[in-house]
């Protein structure tokens, strides 16, 4: 994701600059080699901790910049389970750390990535931004819907313009090896069977450079304080993401039923009017074609 915002921003002729601790939840190599790109236009790389609270107002009090897009929270519902004490000091304590540089050093437009997990097990779908969040099922979930509140807290007090936008399931070139899409092309490849989990029924694939387009509108389209679903407005059943990678790919999938999986959400659909209208935000990239280009990429590698 970052480094997609950083190549259409350096396009763009902004100046950039990356800060990353290179967190050890997928490997270091492969987050250096998504950003070797940014590095060779112009970009600069500062490398720290946002739970570094000294660390992350000196690097702001140098740089000045005129914009914050805080996209450094720890990813990973299920690894939240294991180790939810890691995610609070990264996603919460990393969070107002952020918030509390910025309001030292008088940046006053953020942009913070949160995510759908704050909608929890939502039986109104689609999902808008003014349903109740008060019932997350994972440490994850909780750690980015406290930070939407810090979010709303700074806002008020020091006048900070902050949009926080609910990424609903971004997928594409460079996606997280973890996320499913990911996960089962290497699978696929691999002759190896598919593990489909009880209770997850479908999800809102959101292409890459659609979730990027909504971050500039963001960026250029400042707010006091504003909630914003990013998604594709589509559902797409799992065996549908499976039939279709497997099209793409030339092969028969062979799946296999698991049980549920604990803190994953069973649906996540956006209802993303607001960002249309506010943001002019309009999702291009239809899933057919996002896989295509996925699994392009994906043989490259």
């Amino acid at each position: 994701m970052g480094s997609h915002l950083c190549e259409d921003l350096l396009a763009k002729g902004h100046e950039v600059v990356v800060i990353d601790n290179f967190d050890p939840y997928y490997p270091e190599a492969t987050k250096r080699r998504n950003l070797s790109s940014c590095l060779a236009n112009g970009a600069s790389l500062v490398q720290l901790d946002i739970r570094d609270a000294t660390g992350v107002r000196k690097a702001l009090a140098e740089l000045q910049p005129a914009v914050v897009v805080h996209l450094a929270g720890r990813p990973g519902v299920r690894a939240s389970l294991r180790d939810p004490q890691l995610y609070l000091g990264i996603n919460l304590s990393g969070t107002l750390n952020i918030l509390d540089a910025c309001r030292q050093n008088h940046v006053t437009r953020i942009v913070f990535a949160s995510s759908s997990s704050v909608y929890g097990v939502n039986n109104k779908i689609p999902f808008a931004e003014d349903d109740p969040v008060l019932s997350p099922i994972s440490p994850y979930a909780v750690t980015k819907a406290s930070s939407e509140l810090l979010c709303h807290a700074y806002s008020r007090l020091y006048e900070l313009n902050i949009s926080c936008l609910r990424f609903f399931t971004a997928y594409g070139p460079r996606q997280r090896p973890d996320m499913a899409i990911h996960r089962f092309a290497r699978l696929l490849r691999a002759g190896q069977t598919l593990p489909i989990f009880v209770g997850s029924s479908g999800r809102d694939y959101t292409y890459v450079s659609d979730i990027v387009s909504g971050i500039i509108a963001a960026i250029e389209n400042p707010r006091p304080f504003r909630i914003y679903n990013l998604g594709a407005g589509q559902l797409v059943p799992i065996e549908d993401v499976v039939a279709r990678l497997a099209e793409s790919f030339g092969v028969q999938a062979e799946t296999e039923r698991l049980g549920e999986e604990p803190g994953d959400v069973p649906v996540t659909l956006a209802d993303i009017s607001r960002a249309r209208a506010e943001l002019g935000f309009e999702p291009r990239v239809s899933f057919e074609e996002g896989i295509a280009r996925f699994t392009k990429w994906f043989l490259t590698q």
